[in-house]
């Protein structure tokens, strides 16, 4: 009996793609490649990651704390403890998923700390004035939207608002927000009916259509990618533990 005449043509459309990726630039790569060429230590690979991610990283953080700047340090702290050990990361689960997680857990470390230290000192926590505009400043109509939503969502419960954020803001699966913050499925679609619920119909279609919102802005984005890559060398001091999704 003659035996299979290999797909020729399969093979060399393989070998073609392969060779496209390879010539590729970083930010066209997928997760498991630039991942690969990550562990090498290719900064070109964690930088690509890092702008990929760092929208949903930085949204995630600032639902739990609701302050700007412990949010980016949430992000900074959790990628460099992911890139200075991506062994602990399996490919079984998603990347961006696993990534999400341990940005959750140092958050909400942060914010434990932080209320500590507002208990020892008797002050006032900040959190109801965060998402408040600048004083002093005259907000166009756009950004008196966005900061109207923004507050109207910093009014949720975390446990609502971090999954509203996900699921509504940046379109994450249920199965990936469930992944992401070590919940079961059915949680996820209570926890988002319920913020949806206390938001409003009319709220929820605003914040869908709110690209900016709860967004770090370009400058932002550049200055967490440079501390990133200039701290990743040195690696970090933290060890934070998420187990895989």
């Amino acid at each position: 009996m003659l035996e299979p005449t290999p797909d020729i043509t399969d093979a060399s459309g393989a070998h073609a793609r392969r060779a496209g990726m390879h010539g590729a630039p970083p930010q066209a790569l997928p997760d498991l490649l630039l991942i690969e060429r990550a562990r090498a230590g290719d900064e070109r690979a964690i930088e690509a990651l890092l702008r990929r991610y760092g929208r949903r990283l930085y949204r995630v953080a600032y639902s739990v704390l609701l302050d700007e700047e412990r949010s980016q340090a949430a992000v900074r702290e959790a990628v460099l403890a992911a890139f200075g050990d991506l062994s602990r990361y399996e490919s079984t689960g998603k990347f961006a998923a696993w990534l999400t997680r341990l940005t959750f857990v140092q958050a909400r470390a942060l914010r434990f700390a932080a209320r500590s230290a507002e208990r020892a000192t008797a002050q006032a926590p900040a959190d109801a004035a965060a998402a408040a505009p600048a004083a002093g400043c005259e907000p166009g109509d756009e950004l008196k939207e966005r900061r109207e939503l923004e507050r109207r969502i910093g009014e949720l419960r975390e446990v609502f608002r971090t999954v509203f954020v996900l699921r509504i803001l940046e379109g994450v699966s249920g199965i990936e927000t469930a992944a992401s913050l070590a919940l079961h499925a059915t949680t996820v679609r209570t926890r988002l009916y319920r913020a949806q619920r206390r938001l409003g119909a009319d709220t929820v279609q605003r914040a869908r259509a709110a690209v900016a919102l709860l967004a770090l802005t370009p400058e932002s984005t550049e200055r967490l990618v440079t501390a990133v890559l200039t701290a990743r060398p040195h690696g970090s001091m933290l060890t934070i533990s998420a187990a895989p999704p």
